[in-house]
């Protein structure tokens, strides 16, 4: 009666501390249980749990705490496997329920600190062995060593004579309670019995069919050896029990391999001797990484070497073999280093048949080696732009930021830069970084060698990259250069047309060097609007269109069938404004009129005359105000005038902003015998003027000179309108030509010089200029 309610208080315990347990669910794919053949799994993603969550054993005596030292002596390990947490338990590990080494239950608390709160969440599974239990199994985990074998496996051959100090132990002793020997190898420690033997952090354990030794390595009743070059720890005990005349021996050793490995070639190296369980037939083994063994085809396929050596076993698998984790480091430089979770299974069969089967956990590890981070110049001069890339970077290194000669850009790119980075991914888990540049941007530096013409782009690049998740960074610096030879200034293609003349330029990446101007002015949007020009650009050319008569042509062989207009675009040197290069278009125009008011004073007008000459009169016959002033060139229909503006009885109008020379071209009635009948029949009165802004103007009249910044606007003015004085500027007349002449003066070859007397004048907007020249010429006459 007492023990069923002992045992419904233990149940009633176990209960309770199981569904206080149960506070949280974990989510869909944080968590892995997977059940092997001798070991049960549970995988965590560090992602959801942070990076110091701690497990708890449950059973109905209580919950545990699985620290280090309690985890090796209970049969627990738990370790780092890349991005997850896991944790291994024995199938005969402490509050494990075993029902008849056939079904093994495991509850484990799983805590987690998140948001500064502990997270408590409730694991439990139920495993069965896949395969089933060998007389002895040994299996050498990364924090302790383990034997089991079948209860009642007699003494195998030799036993007796190995072990007859224990043998008189037992029989001289007079308790049946189970005691225990450790042997090493010169002695062997007194009899203890288990309960003493635990608190040395032995464990002992019966099972259903199964006798069961744990220890942690490194225990003082542990030796170490060297078993044909390899470093071994063994732990040799007896347990006995005395029942009456009969005694009760079981000789327990556990001997493991304690090789750290070694790394040659790509290569990591791991040994162990065949000798620390002999073995009559040929050894079976099976190898895999991180807890899974696969078949032998499989290994080889990914590289494993198994070689052997005067009993020595040596297991060789590629540094870069599947499931391999590998991990970053920052030494100055970037560096890694690769871990190997090896997993080995030895089966061995002994000269009196009985099979032992040997499990291997090991970590092992490669030294630091180094990780090279290469960039790549891809950059393509056509394209105007550096392109470089970054890489081949491992998954846990990102680039942070760029330096691009000296300044910082952060990554990703604002979209404000006008360069770009993009993420290149590739198909062996590593990644880079293509990195655009154009030539034009303003971190790019420049060299030119007008001696060698040889134009030199440099880019100094220094990437700041990240080890995550420490986030220790390092820094990778790379300086690419692009070269153009044969560097030249740029040359215009023109084109002529009936309305002007069209300039076409082709862009380089280097014209930024020179400088486009017409005169000694940059051409400029503004500048074109201002003079008429018709200007689009875009990235691939430059097109100019420059109309008839627009500011900056120079003219020369005006006759009236015709004349040639020159148009030129200069190419300076952007630093010194020398003259490098120049495109010069000279082309034909015909045209029925044209007036044209040189920044040298002289005006050059092309009339049509047919409705200012009475009938039967001839263009030659005209003149201007001056009658002494005749044309150079006629025709039918018209004439030719070339003269000073201050010549010819020009009249000047001064206004507030401009200064206009006005003349007009007429019949003198002296040169014809006409009537009044004949006179009647003229209906137009063709005037002429030239208008200069008086801001341009240096002198109106000097000796022999005239000088205007600008060329004049000029009017050829046909009116009806019948009077005996010149028409006013200011009066809207019946039809006009306005035609805009050239900056350059025409050559005196060309038009007739006419140098009229006449002295400085000093020009004032308040006073008349009229009566100023009407007493200078006075004075002169």
């Amino acid at each position: 009666m007492q023990a069923i309610s002992f045992l419904s208080y233990r149940l009633a315990f176990f209960l309770s501390v199981w569904s206080s347990a149960q506070c949280e669910d974990i989510p869909n794919g944080v968590l892995h249980m997977e059940c092997h053949d001798r070991y049960f799994m549970i995988a965590v993603d560090l992602s959801f749990i942070g990076e110091e969550p701690h497990f708890e054993a449950v059973d109905e005596s209580g919950v545990y705490l699985l620290n280090e030292t309690y985890s090796a002596e209970c049969g627990y390990t738990v370790l780092p496997l890349g991005d997850r947490v896991v944790l291994r338990a024995s199938y005969f590990s402490c509050y494990t329920r075993n029902t008849d080494d056939e079904a093994f239950t495991f509850n484990f608390n799983l805590i987690s600190t998140q948001e500064g709160q502990a997270v408590t969440y409730a694991l439990t599974k139920t495993c069965s062995p896949s395969l089933p239990w060998s007389p002895r199994e040994v299996t050498c985990e990364l924090n302790y060593m383990e034997v089991s074998v079948r209860s009642e496996v007699s003494c195998p051959s030799g036993t007796m004579k190995d072990n007859w100090d224990a043998l008189k132990h037992a029989h001289s002793t007079t308790s049946s309670d189970w005691q225990v020997m450790f042997h090493t190898e010169n002695e062997q420690s007194p009899p203890m019995n288990l309960f003493e033997a635990r608190t040395h952090g032995y464990v002992f354990d019966l099972t259903y069919g199964r006798l069961v030794f744990r220890t942690p390595y490194g225990q003082p009743d542990a030796f170490s050896t060297e078993v044909n070059g390899v470093p071994v720890e063994v732990v040799h005990a007896t347990i006995f029990s005395r029942q009456s005349w009969v005694v009760l021996m079981v000789d327990l050793v556990a001997a493991c391999s304690m090789h750290d490995g070694s790394y040659d070639r790509g290569y990591i190296i791991w040994k162990s001797s065949e000798v620390l369980y002999p073995s009559t037939e040929s050894t079976q083994l099976n190898i895999g990484l991180n807890g899974d063994l696969v078949e032998s085809s499989v290994s080889e396929e990914r590289g494993y070497v198994v070689e052997k050596h005067n009993n020595t076993m040596q297991i060789r698998i590629p540094h870069d073999a599947e499931g391999v984790h590998r991990k970053s480091f920052v030494s100055e430089e970037l560096h890694e280093f690769y871990i190997f979770h090896l997993y080995l299974e030895q089966t061995l069969v002994d000269e009196d048949l009985v099979e032992t089967r040997l499990r291997f956990f090991r970590t092992l590890s490669t030294p630091l080696l180094p990780r090279p981070v290469v960039t790549e110049n891809q950059t393509l001069l056509e394209e105007l732009t550096f392109t470089v890339y970054l890489g081949e970077l491992p998954e846990d290194v990102a680039l942070v930021a760029v330096h691009l000669n000296g300044e910082e850009f952060t990554v990703p790119f604002s979209n404000l830069s006008g360069h770009t980075i993009t993420k290149v991914f590739h198909p062996n888990n590593t990644h880079g970084y293509t990195l655009k540049v154009p030539f034009d941007d303003p971190v790019v530096t420049r060299q030119f060698s007008r001696e060698d013409a040889v134009l030199q782009y440099r880019l100094d690049i220094n990437y700041t990259l990240s080890v995550l998740p420490e986030n220790n960074t390092f820094y990778h610096l790379a300086s690419i250069e692009a070269t153009f030879t044969d560097v030249s200034p740029p040359v215009s293609d023109a084109v002529c047309s009936e309305s002007g003349i069209s300039f076409k330029l082709d862009h380089r990446p280097y014209d930024y060097l020179w400088e486009i101007t017409i005169g000694s002015d940059p051409l400029t949007s503004e500048l074109a609007a201002q003079h008429g020009y018709i200007m689009s650009n875009n990235s691939q050319s430059l097109l100019l269109e420059v109309p008839l008569y627009a500011h900056g042509y120079e003219y020369k062989d005006l006759t009236l069938k015709g004349f040639f207009g020159t148009f030129e675009i200069l190419v300076r040197d952007r630093k010194t404004s020398e003259v490098q290069s120049s495109t010069v278009k000279t082309c034909p125009f015909t045209t029925t009129e044209f007036i044209l008011c040189s920044t040298d004073g002289r005006m050059t007008v092309v009339a049509d005359l047919s409705l200012a000459i009475p009938s039967g009169g001839v263009p030659a016959r005209t003149n201007a105000i001056d009658k002494y002033c005749g044309p150079k060139e006629t025709d039918d229909t018209r004439a030719l005038f070339s003269f000073p503006l201050n010549g010819c009885g020009t009249r000047v109008e001064l206004g507030r902003d401009n200064v206009t020379y006005q003349n007009e071209i007429s019949y003198s009635p002296k040169k014809l015998n006409m009537n009044k009948a004949a006179s009647a029949n003229v209906t137009e009165r063709v005037l002429i003027q030239c208008t200069y802004p008086l801001a341009g103007l240096r002198r109106l009249f000097t000796v022999y000179r005239f000088e205007s910044d600008s060329e004049g606007v000029g009017s050829i003015i046909h009116t009806t309108q019948v009077a005996s004085v010149l028409l006013s500027p200011t009066k809207r007349p019946t039809t006009a030509l306005v035609t805009i002449p050239p900056t350059r003066r025409p050559p005196p070859s060309q038009v007739p010089a006419f140098h009229p007397p006449a002295r400085y004048v000093m020009v004032s907007m308040f006073h008349n200029l009229e009566n100023i020249l009407r007493k200078d010429a006075v004075g002169q006459s």
